[in-house]
């Protein structure tokens, strides 16, 4: 049964665990604490991917001290051959007496398999301590596993009248740098950032993650809805470091190589006149993106949300009013009843300079908590 004590380790793994936020893409980030006799003796996290996992370089640490030990590790240890050796059997061949895992890896090559084996080899096994705590690290890794999809968040910023530009479309800036800095933290945890071409055009935004600090960051792939390759070859989305990747539908071969040359990579989705939101997320998922930060229009934007593929709204809003001529925050098929609106549910609410961050989630779900 766990203990005070043993909630004290985990949360502490849980805190290695979230150095890897930026990095880990596409494995989950995880944090391991080995403890002897009340001393911790050895800790470690995922840096990222094809490197050691947190399990191995917390017994690296630890050397000989790991005998008898207890493990907490905030993912189960995995027990397949995969870009390094399985980490159950590393916890078992160090002499570790107990495990203490906050969830069960959703990942089918493990799926429970990790934990069984320690087990067998006589390690007793506890699951479950703070597994809102260990999803809330990894709710995009726990979605692609479960259902093939990406967690989603749809960013929007806007005045206090729900508007994002001026009528010309001057919009530089509503927010102020706090919000912004918390913008570029979201990048940075996210596999890709996900806008459409007309934000390329208007803005011709980097896209990348600048986040302030000395974490590492894994730049996510810059991924631009483009259906009739109206993307410029010298657009500056396409000359910052990190993968751009065009999704279009099928049309003007020229531009394509054209767009090719300058180093985008073009993927074409036979399906309408426009890139569905909903096949967009399964294609990503299968590259391995977990964390998906759409950040674009208010076309865009409504597409996404008609399409009930958002897990999360990031709405930052600005103590200022445009008027009823600017741009609207997104745009929306209309509703013949209140009974059929959306239902949301506000999960957090922040202040970043003068400014709020709103965090909503439509019903149903899962709850990746706020690590950031």
């Amino acid at each position: 049964m766990s203990t005070e004590v043993d909630a004290r380790h985990m949360r502490r793994a849980l805190g290695l665990a979230r150095r890897g936020l930026f990095t880990t893409d596409p494995n989950p980030r995880v944090g391991c604490v080995l403890v002897r006799d009340g001393r911790v003796v050895g800790e470690g996290w995922h840096v990222r991917a094809g490197e050691a996992h947190a399990e191995v370089n917390a017994l690296a640490r630890a050397g000989g001290d790991a005998r008898g030990a207890t493990a907490y590790v905030t993912l189960e240890p995995c027990a397949h051959h995969g870009r390094t050796g399985p980490c159950a059997q590393a916890l078992i061949d160090a002499g570790v007496r107990r495990v203490v895992a906050a969830m069960e890896d959703p990942n089918p090559l493990v799926a429970g398999a990790g934990l069984a084996r320690l087990r067998a080899a006589g390690v007793r096994v506890e699951c479950g301590l703070s597994a809102d705590a260990a999803l809330a690290l990894n709710p995009g890794f726990v979605q692609r596993m479960r259902l093939a999809r990406p967690w989603t968040r749809l960013k929007l910023a806007a005045s206090l009248d729900a508007r994002t530009a001026l009528a010309s479309g001057e919009s530089k800036w509503i927010t102020g740098p706090a919000a912004r800095a918390d913008v570029h933290r979201f990048r940075a945890r996210s596999s890709a950032v996900v806008t459409g071409v007309g934000t390329v055009l208007a803005d011709d935004p980097a896209l990348t993650a600048r986040p302030t600090g000395r974490r590492p960051v894994l730049q996510p792939i810059r991924v631009i809805l483009d259906p009739r390759l109206r993307t410029p070859p010298t657009a500056r989305v396409l000359r910052e470091p990190g993968a751009t990747l065009l999704i279009a539908t099928p049309g003007d071969t020229t531009r394509r190589a054209a767009l090719e040359a300058a180093g985008a990579e073009v993927v074409v989705l036979d399906a309408g006149p426009r890139p569905e939101p909903g096949a967009v997320l399964t294609l990503l998922a299968a590259r391995g993106v977990n964390e998906v930060w759409v950040e674009c229009g208010p076309t865009l934007a409504g597409a996404f949300l008609a399409a009930s593929v958002v897990d999360e709204l990031i709405v930052y809003l600005a103590p200022t009013l445009l008027g009823d001529d600017a741009r609207a925050l997104m745009r929306l098929p209309p509703l013949r009843s209140m009974a059929a609106r959306p239902r949301l549910s506000f999960t957090d609410v922040r202040r970043f300079g003068d400014d709020l961050r709103i965090t909503a989630r439509p019903a149903g779900r899962i709850d990746d908590g706020q690590s950031l």
